[in-house]
């Protein structure tokens, strides 16, 4: 594959940026993946055969399709060949219409559906947490932090949210669990956009408690002036909207249960030994 790969390369022509790019997983490349699939999809249509270990050669059914000079050869062209609808659908009824085939990966096309799922369920999270109270959205970040490894504890933290004349905190965090530095945090369940004010506010809230980290949630977004503000401060200031707060609740199991699983493997070439 390697030599393929290389082959493959260079008639396309593809920059080093292209061949890099990895998959939503990030577990391979497009490039490889593809590829990898292209072999798959030929050997199970007959056109090419793998006589031994790492190695793979055209069949006689192969060099017919070469010599009719196809213009591509793609999944729906493969779909002549019975082994490759066996291999696409199974072994239903046959008489059955089957949709078209799709000429992205498997892997592709559960990850195109994953993401799919996780959008949903983003927007899912975002709605919940605009229903609640604002203590409860509070707590729920305090608990992310915690989640994503922060020390201290849900008590201790909690100890901080919601008090009266806290100065626009509403947590702390330990940043690690000996307590070295505090972060403080600010939680801000809002739908409107959250402007340069609100971040100025914030750092006022740091000053005052003379905080060196700070971080920002919200349920919504920031302003363009909100973000250049708050990267060209000395004190270090977090800006987290929605989608990247939904998206670390999904990652971090908060306020989410799982419903499935699903594991993707793949042969051990180390476990066969190569024909002879």
């Amino acid at each position: 594959m390697k030599e393929v790969e290389v082959g493959l390369a260079k008639r396309f022509s593809l920059s080093q940026e292209e061949l890099a790019q990895a998959t939503p997983s990030g577990r391979m490349t497009i490039f490889e993946n593809r590829t990898g699939w292209s072999k798959t999809y030929l050997k199970k249509a007959g056109l090419i055969e793998a006589p031994r270990k790492a190695s793979f050669k055209i069949t006689k059914r192969g060099l017919a399709v070469l010599a009719k000079k196809p213009d591509i050869i793609d999944t729906k062209f493969l779909s002549q060949f019975p082994t490759f609808q066996e291999f696409q659908y199974g072994e239903e009824d046959h008489a059955q219409e089957k949709p078209e085939a799709s000429e992205n990966t498997p892997e592709e096309t559960m990850q195109a559906g994953y993401q799919r799922i996780v959008k949903e369920l983003k927007d899912e999270i975002l709605e919940a947490l605009k229903l609640q109270s604002p203590t409860f959205f509070e707590q729920a970040v305090i608990d992310l932090l915690i989640g994503m490894g922060y020390g201290g504890s849900r008590k201790d933290a909690g100890q901080a949210v919601g008090k009266p004349g806290d100065g626009g905190i509403d947590g702390v965090i330990k940043e690690d669990k000996l307590g070295l530095d505090l972060i403080y945090v600010q939680a801000k369940r809002w739908s409107n956009t959250v402007g340069r004010p609100e971040v100025q506010s914030f750092v006022g809230a740091l000053g005052g408690k003379f905080a060196k980290r700070g971080i920002l949630i919200t349920t919504s977004n920031f302003s363009k002036e909100a973000i250049e503000f708050s990267s060209g401060l000395e004190t270090r200031i977090v800006l987290i909207d929605g989608s990247q707060l939904a998206q670390l609740m999904i990652e971090h199991n908060i306020g989410v249960s799982i419903v499935e699983r699903y594991e993707i493997k793949k042969l051990d070439s180390d476990y066969f030994p190569a024909n002879s």
